[in-house]
């Protein structure tokens, strides 16, 4: 696994709407930084500690920048405050690499893009790729009130607007969004990509899927998961196939934990089953699969788990290390 991280200036930060800074990174030499494709994040690692993933929302063109955009999450695990209050501009942060775990399918014969808040940030990457490429596509923006919609001014400035419909929870009735009827709507052959909170997300790919939406034209990147705890939990053990060392995991703890506290380090990110960052294979036992990263078809498969936060249907899971 590739864990070298950049180290990159932040050579802008702006407000960008009611609650969310946007910031532009770039090489502290001047020199052009990785090239990445559409649906494409970095890890950004925090004062504090933190490593978060964030969407980068400028077009995948411009190689002398990356931008981002946080909503400050009050409730959150300390990331999003991390970065508005304590990341100035002419600091310098490390990242990783971009990668992408949310592509576009350049195949699909057009695109349909639902954006919910936040969300935004790589479902308009995808939106500037799609134009620039001269791929048909339609895109909806989902938000509270203009005052907390992102990039309002870049998408309806450009060529963009054409194609995009924004949507205000405290707007008018007649603007509001229509999750059905866009879905019964789209093109014939359409791939649909949604990212936005998880509610907006549930309820799009449930909608879809009632819908007869086949599995592989959903596209999908969830931001953050709740980690599910369940009362029927028991201590499972794990086996390290290259060691033979076993270890109890209890209730309330993670695969992640118990091995550490034996000295064993699993490289880990967002710790929540996003991002795949600590992605392990699993030799013998099943897996009980809480992440929000895996396909159904790879869960089934139980071969590979987020000790992060998935546990063991089986008394004891051998993995790969």
């Amino acid at each position: 696994m590739n864990t070298a991280t950049l180290e990159v200036k932040i050579s802008r930060k702006w407000e960008e709407a009611q609650g969310i800074c946007a910031f532009e990174f770039t090489s502290g030499n001047g020199s052009a930084l990785p090239p990445f494709s559409a649906g494409s994040h970095i890890d950004v690692h925090l004062p504090g500690g933190h490593i978060r993933q964030y969407s980068l929302c400028n077009n995948p063109n411009e190689s002398n920048r990356y931008r981002i955009a946080v909503l400050r999450d009050a409730d959150g695990r300390g990331g999003s405050k991390a970065i508005h209050d304590l990341v100035h501009e002419g600091d310098t942060l490390k990242i990783s690499e971009p990668k992408n775990h949310f592509p576009l399918a350049h195949e699909a014969q057009s695109h349909l893009l639902l954006a919910g808040g936040i969300g935004i940030t790589p479902i308009l990457c995808m939106a500037e790729r799609l134009h620039c490429a001269g791929e048909t596509f339609e895109m909806h923006y989902c938000a509270r009130s203009p005052q907390r919609t992102a990039f309002v001014s870049r998408i309806m400035s450009s060529e963009l607007g054409k194609s995009v419909s924004i949507h205000f929870d405290d707007g008018e009735p007649e603007q509001k969004f229509n999750l059905s009827a866009t879905l019964k709507q789209a093109s014939e052959g359409a791939h649909l990509y949604v990212c936005g909170p998880r509610g907006f997300m549930d309820a799009v790919l449930a909608e879809a899927r009632q819908q007869g939406w086949p599995e592989d034209r959903l596209h999908y990147e969830f931001f953050g998961a709740v980690v599910e705890q369940e009362v029927g939990d028991a201590t499972f053990q794990v086996k390290l196939a290259s060691s033979g060392l076993t270890v109890d995991v209890p209730p309330g703890c993670t695969v992640v934990e118990a091995l550490a506290e034996k000295g064993v380090e699993v490289l880990t990110s967002c710790e929540q089953g996003v991002c795949g960052t600590c992605l392990t294979r699993v030799l013998e036992g099943q897996p009980d699969h809480r992440d929000s990263y895996l396909t159904d078809d790879e869960k089934a498969a139980c071969d590979q788990f987020l000790p992060c936060c998935s546990r063991s249907k089986t008394p004891v899971l051998i993995l790969d290390l």
